[in-house]
């Protein structure tokens, strides 16, 4: 009987140092992607952002994927420098921030909605429930982990889909690697 190949084996499949699957056993990792397939590209995104960030000799294993109210929930832990996990980091926050305002159906522009007390993100097309207003002045702000030189804090910033990545209002202090 064949196996049936999805998005999410194939998603393992690229990033085996990231997933560490079971030998021909991709949808046996721990990571497996538990949401749908129109966050498949933001998770794309999130990998190569990881790999791009680890260092000669530094190793990962994502430990969970999922969905949780109408957010994406990344979870990980390695053997990587205090720099090499402040990118990661980043990168989780830019997928996170991606899911709150993509379509985990089809992956277009979305919001949150609440139907029968579940919350999910989708676009006017696979809309249920009612929609759950931003606050003003809040769209696409979200809280994340920033760098600093001592370490981290916790900063709201504002996210651009169109260029996927973060609109600071200041300036961002470099990581301090030896920290």
């Amino acid at each position: 009987m064949a196996r049936e190949r999805s998005w999410r084996t194939e998603l393992i499949e690229r990033f085996p140092d990231l997933f560490h699957p079971p030998e021909g056993q991709p949808e046996a990792a721990a990571g497996y992607p538990w949401c749908e397939e129109g966050w498949r590209d933001l998770l794309e995104r999130l990998c190569t952002r990881i790999e791009a960030a680890l260092q000669q000799g530094e190793t990962i294993r994502i430990a969970q994927i999922k969905e949780k109210f109408a957010g994406l929930r990344f979870y990980w832990h390695g053997d990587v420098s205090p720099g090499t996990a402040s990118r990661i980091h980043e990168a989780i926050a830019l997928a996170e921030a991606r899911a709150e305002c993509t379509c985990e159906q089809c992956g277009e522009a979305g919001q949150a909605y609440r139907h029968g007390g579940i919350y999910m993100t989708r676009c006017a097309v696979h809309a249920k429930g009612t929609l759950v207003p931003a606050e003003p002045d809040r769209d696409n702000v979200h809280i994340v982990r920033r760098a600093t030189l001592g370490g981290y804090r916790i900063a709201p910033r504002r996210y651009d889909r169109e260029a996927d990545r973060f609109i600071d209002d200041g300036p961002t202090s470099p990581v301090n690697e030896e920290a």
